[in-house]
C-alpha cells in the first residue's frame, strides 16, 4: 500500500477521536477540487449526486459503476474519502464482503453500508451478519478502513428511535466504527443516540437551515455530512438558469 494511502486513512480515523468534522459529498473532481480550497479535512461520496450526474436516479448505479466513480474521486484527492457504498450491492453477507474487499481496492479510507433493500429494512439478524461480513472482510485485508453501520429507518417513514438504537448498537458490537441514522433531526434524539453508542462515534445528516453543526457538536455527534444537499443545490441553479433562459431569452447574473 502507498504510503500517501496508509496516511490518508490514518487521519481519516483520527478524525473520528474528539471534536466534530464536516464531511461534505461531492460527486465529481470539480467539487472535490472546490472543497479542498475550502479546508475541509476528508469528503464523502453521494449516490444521489453521482447518478444524478450520469442522468440516473439514485439507486440505480451498479456496483461497477459506483467503484469506477470512488476511483476517480479518491485519485483526485489527497484527502481521505468516505464512500457511500449503499446496501453493498447485494443482500447475503458473503456477496457484500466480496464487494466491501473490491471498494477497499479503490482507495477509501471509509465505507458504509445501509440496511435496507428498497423501501424495506433488512430484517435484524441478516442487517446485522451483512456488517458482521463487512468488518470480517475489512479485518481480513489488513488495511485500516472506517466502516460506518448504517440504519435507514427514518429515511422510509420507521421513525421509531428506540428500535433504530437497538440496531446501531448491535452493528457497533458486530464490527462497525461508525454510526449512522439519516433522518434524524432533534438533538434530544441525537443525544440519546450518542450515548447509546458510545464511546463509537456517531455521523449525522445535516438536513436544512434548521440544523447546524455547533449544535450538533455540542450534542456530542463526531461527524456531520450532508449527503446529496450540493449535488440537489447545484442542479436547482441549473434548472432555474434554463427556465431564465427559455422563458426570457437571458441567464443569471454570475457571482
Amino acid at each position: 500500500m502507498p504510503g500517501d494511502l496508509r496516511s490518508k486513512r490514518a487521519t481519516f480515523r483520527a478524525l473520528h477521536k474528539q471534536g466534530c468534522f464536516v464531511l461534505p459529498n461531492p460527486w465529481n473532481v470539480g467539487g472535490v477540487r472546490r472543497l479542498e480550497k475550502r479546508g475541509f479535512r476528508a469528503l464523502a461520496s453521494t449516490s444521489a449526486g453521482a447518478a444524478w450526474a450520469m442522468g440516473r436516479n439514485d439507486g440505480e448505479l451498479s456496483r461497477d459503476d459506483v467503484l469506477e466513480h470512488l476511483r476517480l474521486l479518491c485519485g483526485a484527492t489527497e484527502l481521505p474519502v468516505n464512500a457511500d457504498f449503499e446496501s453493498g450491492f447485494a443482500d447475503e453477507p458473503e456477496d457484500v464482503a466480496t464487494n466491501v474487499v473490491l471498494a477497499l481496492d479503490t482507495g477509501v479510507a471509509g465505507l458504509s453500508i445501509e440496511d435496507r433493500t428498497g423501501r424495506a429494512l433488512y430484517e435484524r439478524p441478516v442487517a446485522v451478519d451483512r456488517i458482521k461480513a463487512a468488518h470480517e472482510a475489512i479485518a481480513r485485508s489488513g488495511h485500516d478502513i472506517m466502516l460506518v453501520g448504517r440504519s435507514e429507518g427514518y429515511l422510509i417513514g420507521r421513525t421509531e428511535l428506540a428500535a433504530t438504537i437497538d440496531r446501531l448498537v448491535a452493528y457497533a458490537d458486530a464490527g462497525a466504527d461508525c454510526l449512522y441514522a439519516p433522518g434524524i433531526t432533534e438533538l434530544s434524539a441525537i443525544r440519546t443516540l450518542v450515548s447509546a453508542v458510545a464511546p463509537k462515534p456517531v455521523n449525522v445528516l445535516l438536513i436544512g437551515p434548521n440544523m447546524r453543526v455547533a449544535d450538533l457538536a455540542d450534542a456530542g455527534v463526531r461527524r456531520v455530512s450532508i449527503g446529496s444537499a450540493l449535488a440537489a443545490a447545484a442542479w436547482s441553479a441549473f434548472d432555474r438558469a434554463v427556465r431564465l433562459l427559455t422563458d426570457e431569452g437571458t441567464l443569471p447574473k454570475r457571482d
